[in-house]
C-alpha cells in the first residue's frame, strides 16, 4: 500500500454528482498544499461539473540554495545559475508521489483523461515530469512561473503528446525568470505539443486576471471527453 503525501482537499460543487473531475495541484519551495486553497472559489467553474482540487504537501527536506536549510521542497536545488542545476533524482521521487496520487483519484472513479496536473514554480517542474511522461491521457498540464528542468529525464509519452497545457508566467519574476518559461513554450512547440503561453505583467505569484484565465482553461480541458 503506498504511503501518501499529506493533501488538502476542496471539493466544487460535490452534490451536483459523484465527483469525477480532478486537478492535482502542487504549490512552490518553502509552501504548502494551503498556498492555492483559497483560489478555488475564485476560478468561476461551472456548476455542471464536480470537481476534486488535491493540494498536496511537498516534504522536508535540505535545500542547497538556501543554506541547507530544511523546509517543504519537492527536490534540492542545487544552483540558482539560469540553468538551475536540480536534484533530478528527487524530481523523480516526487513525481512518483504524485502518480499515487492520480492513481488513487482513478480508484476514485476519475478517469485519468479527467485529471489535470498543475504546478507552481518548484511544483511546476515536477508536474512537467509528470504530465509529460505518464502513460495514460490525462486532461492537462498547467505550469505556473515555472521551468522544465527535466527534459533529457523524460520519457515522453505519447498518450499525452496532444494534451492541452497552459503556460503562463510573470514578466517581471524575479525568483524563476520568464525567459525559462519561454524556452518551455518553445521546446514543447517544437516537439508539436498545443501549448497556450501567457504572461502578466506581475513577479512570483498569481493574480486575477490569470486566475480568471485559469478557471476559464480549466472549465474547457476538464468539460472534454476524450475519443481514443
Amino acid at each position: 500500500m503506498s504511503n501518501y503525501l499529506d493533501t488538502v482537499v476542496v471539493e466544487h460543487n460535490p452534490s451536483q454528482k459523484p465527483i469525477d473531475r480532478a486537478v492535482i495541484w502542487l504549490h512552490g519551495l518553502g509552501a504548502s498544499g494551503h498556498d492555492f486553497e483559497p483560489v478555488v472559489p475564485q476560478l468561476g467553474l461551472t456548476d455542471d461539473m464536480a470537481v476534486r482540487f488535491i493540494f498536496p504537501h511537498a516534504p522536508k527536506r535540505a535545500v542547497t540554495v538556501n543554506g541547507g536549510m530544511v523546509m517543504p521542497a519537492w527536490y534540492d536545488i542545487l544552483e540558482m545559475s539560469l540553468e538551475r542545476k536540480v536534484d533530478t533524482a528527487q524530481i523523480e521521487e516526487s513525481s512518483q508521489q504524485i502518480q499515487d496520487l492520480i492513481r488513487r483519484e482513478v480508484e476514485r472513479g476519475v478517469s485519468p483523461e479527467h485529471i489535470v496536473v498543475a504546478g507552481f514554480s518548484q511544483g511546476g517542474a515536477v508536474a512537467y515530469h509528470v504530465a509529460l511522461g505518464y502513460p495514460e491521457r490525462l486532461a492537462g498540464l498547467m505550469a505556473l512561473s515555472t521551468y522544465l528542468a527535466t527534459n533529457d529525464n523524460i520519457d515522453y509519452s505519447t498518450a499525452n503528446k496532444n494534451m492541452p497545457i497552459l503556460i503562463e508566467h510573470g514578466t517581471h519574476d524575479p525568483v524563476v525568470p520568464v525567459v525559462l518559461g519561454e524556452q518551455a513554450h518553445q521546446l514543447l512547440t517544437k516537439k508539436d505539443y498545443g501549448v497556450e503561453y501567457n504572461t502578466y505583467p506581475m513577479a512570483h505569484q498569481v493574480c486575477m486576471p490569470q486566475i480568471q484565465n485559469i478557471g476559464q482553461w480549466l472549465n474547457k480541458v476538464l468539460a472534454e471527453t476524450i475519443k481514443l
